[in-house]
């Protein structure tokens, strides 16, 4: 699944260094391979070289007549296997968090009240139920749209208290633990849910908070690995290739949830995807290591080049919607790699750009997708674009983490992703409040602020975002002096 290594120029010993061959990394990145960025290094005596200013150069440097690394190959590579594990592992630890939402609809007794739907009204040729023919032998419950929604949203109580500690916990001891018991306890109480929800709902609120507890560590332990493993102009390849799993893992399980409670029954969802889970956990323990000089497999020629190039860095260590946004995560991690590489764009500006086209592309589509009235087509085709155009995100914005603090990305990543998890919090909240009638005109507005968030965010990112390791951010990590 890789390619051969793209083949960079070698260092010129007499010109100032060239923008654009720093490193990336975070939620996001494809698979490929690289050579150690071009540089010349300052001479030891001034110490290392971190740059504040956005104008500065951002290319890691060399150290003097230091002998470079040739890039390892990707095909069949520890560091490749890993990306792909961490992909099946996002895949399932998604396909856990979604699967309640489809299964939730077989749960609850039909014949529970439900508000009236004006929009129903609007678009009435869209609106005729559709009876089929399904198994009923599920337990059913009498939960009214409240209750439900809390039920759903609770998911969010447990995931957002261990984004930070998840860090910080993943910089003491590794990253392959906590990343795989976080997946493996999220498996084990799906398995539960079936239970649970017999007990009632204050018992399923509980267990899926507990479910968030156990998720809510994995972005920040899967960066703080990455920290280990990617080679600097390998990152967007390798993290876009790991965090991609999340999209498919939404994809597939969507409708294959759907497909199980049809044949037959909800409980099902719950006891195939835990049990998926539970399976990859074996996998992930005997197959994975926290850093190349651990694993078993790794060759003497890929363990030298993730460590050289990674000592040679001032401190780098450290559905139809969601299937086009996979797509775009994957190509938008190669392209991001390839425009710093070869053509020497500097990381900062890559970030920018990738930042701009995956906030502002989305904020246009989502505003449009709400003044088409009843075109249910070009709605779904609408909302199709704005969500893989999001993808471009996962090189922009997403990876500046590993861009600016290697050593603490794990950390920084628990942070803002635990901000990140307020809108699935107070979404629900908000966008019923404002659509009481649920009306066309009333998603009109919700949209709009959805989209006027989007660029309020892209332009901050633009105005202050850096391309550089930070000076509070240089240190020793892993071993790895700067």
């Amino acid at each position: 699944m890789g390619e051969v290594p793209e083949s960079t120029p070698p260092p010129r010993p007499a010109q100032p260094q060239q923008p654009g061959a720093s490193a990336v990394g975070l939620e996001s990145s494809s698979p490929q391979s690289s050579q150690l960025p071009v540089g010349i290094m300052r001479s030891s005596v001034r110490g290392p070289v971190v740059n504040d200013g956005e104008d500065s150069t951002d290319s890691t440097p060399l150290l003097q007549g230091a002998r470079q690394a040739e890039a390892a190959p990707a095909c069949c590579s520890a560091r490749y296997n890993l990306a792909m594990l961490a992909f099946f592992g996002f895949f399932v630890l998604y396909a856990l968090r979604v699967n309640l939402s489809v299964a939730l609809v077989d749960m609850v007794d039909s014949n529970t009240t439900l508000a009236e739907n004006r929009t129903s009204k609007e678009c009435a040729d869209h609106s005729a139920p559709i009876k089929v023919l399904r198994n009923q032998t599920g337990k059913r419950y009498q939960w009214d749209a409240e209750t439900q929604g809390w039920i759903l949203g609770s998911f969010f109580y447990g995931y957002i208290i261990t984004q930070i500690p998840g860090g910080y916990v993943a910089s003491k001891i590794g990253g392959k633990l906590l990343l795989g018991f976080g997946i493996l306890g999220t498996s084990v109480f799906t398995l539960f849910t079936p239970i649970a929800a017999d007990l009632g709902v204050a018992a399923l609120i509980v267990l899926r908070a507990l479910e968030g507890l156990g998720e809510g560590v994995t972005f920040p332990a899967m960066h703080a690995m990455w920290s280990s493993w990617a080679p600097p102009l390998e990152r967007s390849k390798l993290l876009s290739i790991s965090y991609a799993g999340a999209q498919l893992g939404t994809v597939i399980s969507l409708p294959l949830c759907g497909i199980i409670c049809y044949y037959m029954n909800w409980t099902y969802v719950f006891y195939l995807f835990g049990i998926v889970g539970i399976f990859w956990f074996v996998l992930w323990m005997w197959l994975v290591s926290d850093t190349p000089e651990t694993h078993k497999t790794i060759s003497n020629n890929e363990k030298e080049y993730i460590l050289s190039s990674l000592k040679n860095q001032n401190g780098f260590l450290s559905a139809l919607p969601y299937f086009g946004c996979w797509l775009c995560m994957i190509l938008s991690g190669q392209a991001a790699d390839n425009l710093r590489a070869k053509w020497n764009v500097s990381t900062i500006c890559v970030r920018r750009i990738f930042t701009l086209i995956g906030m502002i592309g989305p904020a246009v589509f989502l505003v449009a997708a709400g003044f088409i009235g009843c075109d249910y087509s070009l709605a779904v085709a609408f909302l199709t674009i704005s969500t893989t155009l999001g993808g471009f995100c996962s090189s922009g914005f997403s990876i500046n983490h590993l861009d600016i603090a290697p050593s603490y990305a794990g950390i920084l990543l628990g942070i803002t992703n635990t901000f990140a998890t307020i809108p699935g919090m107070v979404g629900p909240v908000i966008a019923k409040s404002l659509t009481p009638d649920n009306t066309v005109r009333e998603w009109q507005i919700v949209f709009c602020i959805a989209a006027a968030i989007n660029v309020f965010g892209a332009i901050f990112f633009v105005l202050l975002a850096k391309g550089e390791v930070q000076k509070w951010a240089v240190s020793d990590y892993h071993g790895h002096k700067n």
